[in-house]
């Protein structure tokens, strides 16, 4: 076990320097000392208790989902029933969605049939849960119920895809290594560090960014609207407080608008005729083309631009829109227009999500955490190195240098793998260097029981590693399998503490025993010593 041919010498102490320099741009980060640019520079990222930052819940409304469910079936079914030729289309009316529930009235009883075999593959959905069930009354109302099972997957998929859509906007900030997690079933928990405008966070993450274009129902009395009246098939949106119609409303169709789900590209820019700043949009081709259709078939009529439920602006149509491209305007600011069109290209929120906790944490009060850590850390490294020095003499200097690395070697790997460092995980820290102390404790004993036995040096050596590792072999395996299931298990600072546990474990085995070890072989080749003192 004692011997170090020199490509394995090369190679340890190579993959040493690498780790060590790879710790280097985190530890001189203020102090002024220019990296060379031609290589490569990780730094660790602080986590938001030592950075200070934001840190906001959100909440959803699962109702919301099922009532989107419910319009977006009622959409499918009038498309399905209506057919692709005129000879097969099923005519229906009085259809309702009261109760949570979606039903319409077959005008020929003749039709069941046929319409039951048409809702089949609507009901049943892309998934293996039956998503929707049917039922019939008089034998021409078809009813159609969502099941607990659809609603359940339609809320995970929900929120699954506003953690992805509030994930791309954070990263829009250009903010480094936010936590963005969701906790229970319809809660997502972001936290940025490094960001102390927590209003500029809710502002992002608190706009929903559902954009809809939809045909204004002319045909509505401003006396009807104003009480709140819609003809049949339409709905009423208000103005939003920046369009010069503030404080009224208007009556749009609620069915065959265009959606901002096709959108491939959003970018503030400025109106060229007025210079205000604007939004200018840039559909895919699916949506290109239901825009030119739309613009075509109304061409001299209104339609409005909604967003979050509210009425931009209702600018008319006064030739076919072919190229795909639309502008938005509604008293932006460019802040405002810089932030819808980052929402725009991140995607609609597909639920609303509600502020329901936030908090700050000053960047002053994160330096404050580093300092008392760092010094918990030093008082601690320093009487363990005294009192290894103190007991095991020559070999408790190679279990200080084997500390030293240890620490500079964490930071290069967690630097590497760009990594947080958390306040727990300094706590992390300062478990792993007692870890490696151990491990030479456990050592440098069992050496010195080899020799009250009366071995010759070297044999105590190599018999005190080797039977020394097995017991810290077994230790750092149960540590590991602790630290994998913090990690798996745990969210936030408790993952932070585990990642560094676990660099921290491999770290000080291959100090504490590969390059001591390896140290120790060096001096008994060269000094030969007869005796050793520990």
């Amino acid at each position: 076990m004692l011997d170090f041919p020199i490509w394995k010498k090369i190679w340890l102490w190579g993959l040493t320097l690498v780790a060590v320099a790879a710790a280097i741009p985190s530890l001189t980060t203020n102090t002024g000392f220019q990296w060379p640019e031609f290589l490569p520079d990780p730094e660790i990222n602080l986590g938001l208790d030592l950075a200070g930052g934001s840190h906001i819940l959100l909440e959803a409304d699962p109702a919301q989902v099922a009532d989107q469910r419910l319009e977006n079936m009622e959409e499918t079914v009038r498309s399905t029933m209506r057919g692709s030729v005129p000879e097969s289309r099923i005519r229906i009316g009085d259809v309702s969605t009261a109760n949570g529930e979606l039903s319409f009235m077959l005008d020929d009883p003749a039709d069941l049939d046929r319409a039951r075999e048409l809702l089949l593959p609507v009901m049943n959905g892309t998934g293996l849960v039956r998503e929707w069930d049917l039922r019939v009354e008089d034998a021409q109302r078809m009813i159609l119920t969502p099941t607990d099972d659809g609603i359940e997957t339609a809320v995970d998929q929900a929120m699954e895809s506003a953690t992805e859509v509030v994930r791309k906007r954070i990263d829009s900030l250009g903010t480094r290594e936010p936590t963005i997690i969701r906790q229970g079933d319809t809660r997502i928990v972001v936290q940025v560090p490094g960001l102390d405008d927590p209003d500029q966070l809710k502002a992002l993450l608190g706009q929903t960014a559902r954009l809809e274009f939809k045909m204004v129902d002319q045909s509505a009395l401003p006396s009807d609207v104003a009480q709140g009246i819609a003809p049949l098939g339409s709905e009423i949106f208000p103005y939003a407080e920046t369009s010069q119609f503030s404080g009224t409303s208007v009556a749009v169709r609620r069915l065959g608008g265009i959606r901002g789900d096709s959108l491939i590209n959003a970018q503030q820019s400025f109106d060229p005729q007025t210079n205000e700043p604007v939004v200018s949009i840039t559909f895919d081709q699916q949506g290109g083309s239901r825009f030119a259709q739309l613009s075509t078939q109304n061409v001299g009529r209104p339609f409005a631009i909604i967003l979050d439920g509210n009425v931009l602006s209702t600018p008319v149509f006064n030739e076919p829109i072919l190229g795909g491209s639309a502008q938005i305007s509604g008293g932006f600011t460019v802040d405002t227009a810089n932030n819808l069109a980052i929402s725009l290209r991140s995607g609609a929120l597909p639920v609303d999500l509600t502020v329901i906790e936030e908090n700050t944490v000053s960047p002053e009060l994160g330096a404050d955490s580093i300092r008392k850590g760092m010094l918990a850390m030093l008082v601690g490294s320093a009487a363990v190195i005294a009192l290894m020095i103190a007991s095991y003499g020559r070999f408790g200097i190679y279990a200080t240098a084997a500390l030293l690395l240890n620490v500079l070697i964490i930071l290069g790997i967690m630097a590497g793998l760009n990594t947080t460092l958390t306040l727990p995980g300094i706590a992390g820290f300062v478990l792993t260097i007692g870890a490696a102390v151990d491990a030479n404790v456990l050592i440098n004993e069992r050496i010195r029981e080899e020799r009250k036995r009366g071995r010759r040096v070297v044999a105590a050596v190599e018999n005190g590693y080797k039977e020394a590792s097995r017991a810290i072999y077994d230790a750092n395996i149960t540590n590991f399998i602790a630290g994998v299931l913090l990690f798996l298990f745990g969210s936030g600072p408790v993952r932070g503490f585990a990642v560094v546990l676990v660099i921290g474990l491999f770290t000080s085995v291959f100090t504490a025993v590969v390059l001591t070890r390896m140290w120790v072989a060096g001096w008994l080749r060269k000094a030969r010593p007869s005796d050793i003192s520990l």
